[in-house]
């Protein structure tokens, strides 16, 4: 991985291909290689950027409160210090939506297109806000294994839990391997974000709207409404897929990606 120094972190990223540039933002709490199969299938038609967020993965450490806004401005630094001036793509997983929403609230003008994938537009309601705080508490002093007896069972369809289990397995390890300040310090930012819900309405550029048939936690129902509110908004839905539609069917997830970003037109200069 290559890493540059942003915002007074280093942010590791992954750089493959050339061309129009696609900026891929993961979840939480993985990092970049959730991506893996996307990176190795997308290079050859563009240029992939793969970032793992600060604090996340291998880039520097981070504690606190972490929010959206600075996530975006994270992931806008990275494009400078990289020269990349051209409007991107950028295709953001779960609490990467919430940062590439963010994004386009203070950078609209840099974006060619959006992929929100199993997001949601919306804020935390008080008691999902309170629920993440403690959270954020109980991994502060427990650390992250705290998280995955409730989340894993939400994170997958349930025929990716019985007959993927090595991909399972491959998630709990990257949730375990990740810092517990940097943890608690993203669900400190998320409980606090903005609802996006009136943006959706200003976007102007094309947005494919990305959900597994059986997300429970952006379930395919919410991001509908979703999509619908977007005026170059579409909607697909990746069957036998959960929360983790890009890991659990890599191939239908790609093959979605690939018709949406060879439709898209070149900016002008």
């Amino acid at each position: 991985m290559e890493k540059r120094s942003v915002g007074g972190v280093d942010l590791a990223f992954v750089d493959r291909g050339r061309g129009p540039v696609l900026l891929l933002v993961h979840g939480f709490p993985l990092d970049h290689s959730m991506w893996a199969a996307q990176i190795e299938d997308l290079s050859q038609l563009c240029r992939v950027i793969a970032v793992d967020l600060r604090g996340f993965g291998q880039s520097g450490p981070c504690a606190g409160t972490l929010t959206t806004e600075q996530m975006a401005d994270d992931l806008a630094a990275l494009l400078d210090a990289l020269a990349i001036a051209r409007p991107i793509t950028l295709a953001g997983l779960s609490m990467g939506g919430y940062v590439a929403m963010a994004f386009c609230r203070e950078y609209a003008a840099r974006l060619r297109a959006l992929v929100l994938c199993d997001t949601r537009a919306g804020c935390d309601s008080p008691e999902a806000a309170q629920n993440r705080r403690e959270t954020a508490q109980r991994i502060l002093a427990e650390g992250p294994r705290v998280l995955l007896e409730g989340m894993i069972p939400k994170l997958f369809a349930p025929a990716t839990l019985r007959d993927k289990p090595q991909l399972v397995t491959m998630v709990e390890q990257m949730i375990l391997r990740a810092d517990p300040p940097a943890m608690a310090a993203a669900l400190l930012g998320m409980a606090e974000r903005p609802d996006s819900t009136p943006l959706l309405s200003q976007i102007r550029c094309p947005v494919l709207v990305l959900v597994g048939e059986h997300d429970a936690i952006s379930p395919p129902a919410e991001m509908r409404v979703m999509a619908e509110a977007i005026p170059a908004g579409q909607l697909v839905e990746i069957p036998e897929a959960g929360h983790l539609c890009p890991m659990e069917q890599p191939e239908a997830a790609g093959a979605v990606l690939k018709r949406f970003l060879a439709a898209l037109t070149e900016p002008r200069p």
